[in-house]
């Protein structure tokens, strides 16, 4: 286990290019934080990395002397022609000394690296020995179908895989091999998100249940249950923030601008209605006192007319 020698947050995480999106990273956090204060020692594995933005969430999960093994072709030719075009159309920027500069970023220690196609991950990584698998490698049929039984090779009966792209319209190979695996092989869905779907060749439904509790104590991600033949799957999401204002950085100032204008103004308005309310105050209360006076006055010089007219 390596020391996490950099805060990881969202926005930390951000700073990686790569597609692993917020309510992913909570799942993450989640499920590999309950492992290891639930479940006993597992070794952990990543199939596919890119440039390291989920593995370094992952390895700052592994404890004293559990394993965190990723496996990537990084700038390596493809054994195949369709691999190949496949990883120089998607993944041109992935090379291996980018992917260890951003891991070392976080970790004072690189995970250990298999430099190479996943069809080799079996050569370094022992049978039920990982207690968490996240596939995210090819998207073709064929190599995803052999990512599926290396990860049901590798897996305790009570780990967790997590398939990315099960859904995407440019990856029909991944769910292809995803659902055959649901259906055949005995994979029991705990939940999916928008990019990734999260199961077991366990038994899913203690692991669904905590998901839910958990879930009911969350403001930030919305989630629903749907029942199928003989199982149930949640969905969740992350609940986004109103996004600000349209317009541009200039016209955002303006508005600004004009909301203080408008402030100030409506402030001297205020100030000025209450020296007059103040004024009118004082000269009511003078009236008052003048009125005894006025109507003595009034009576005196009625009282001076009608003697000159007698």
């Amino acid at each position: 286990m390596s020391a996490v020698k950099a805060e990881i947050t969202p926005k930390s995480l951000d700073r990686i290019p790569g597609w692993f999106w917020g309510t992913d990273q909570r799942l993450f956090e989640w499920i590999l934080s309950g492992q290891a204060t639930e479940n006993s020692p597992g070794d952990l594995l990543e199939l596919g990395t890119y440039l390291g933005k989920s593995a370094v969430m992952i390895g700052a999960h592994a404890r004293p002397g559990e394993v965190f093994t990723v496996c990537d072709l990084f700038e390596s030719e493809a054994p195949e022609a369709a691999n190949d075009a496949e990883t120089s159309r998607s993944y041109s920027a992935l090379t291996r000394d980018r992917f260890e500069e951003n891991y070392l970023t976080f970790h004072d220690a690189l995970p250990r690296i298999v430099h190479g196609p996943t069809s080799i991950v079996l050569d370094h990584v022992a049978a039920e020995s990982c207690r968490f698998v996240h596939v995210d490698a090819s998207h073709l049929y064929v190599h995803v179908r052999q990512d599926v039984m290396s990860a049901r090779k590798v897996l305790r009966p009570d780990g967790i895989v997590v398939f990315d792209d099960y859904r995407s319209v440019h990856t029909p190979g991944v769910a292809m091999a995803v659902w055959e695996a649901v259906s055949n092989l005995g994979l029991a869905p705990i939940c999916v998100s928008t990019q990734k779907l999260y199961a077991t060749w366990g038994d899913a439904a203690p692991v669904r249940e905590r998901l839910l509790r958990w879930l009911e104590s969350r403001e930030d991600l919305w989630h629903t249950t749907d029942a199928f033949d003989g199982w149930e799957l949640v969905r969740v999401n992350q609940i986004k923030k109103p996004a600000p204002p349209a317009g541009d950085a200039a016209t955002l100032r303006k508005l600004g601008d004009d909301l203080q204008r408008t402030t100030a103004e409506l402030r001297k308005a205020m100030a000025e209605s209450r020296a007059a309310t103040q004024a009118l105050k004082k000269a009511t209360a003078e009236i008052s006192l003048a009125g005894p006076v006025v109507r003595r006055a009034v009576r005196w010089t009625r009282r001076v007319t009608r003697r000159g007219r007698a």
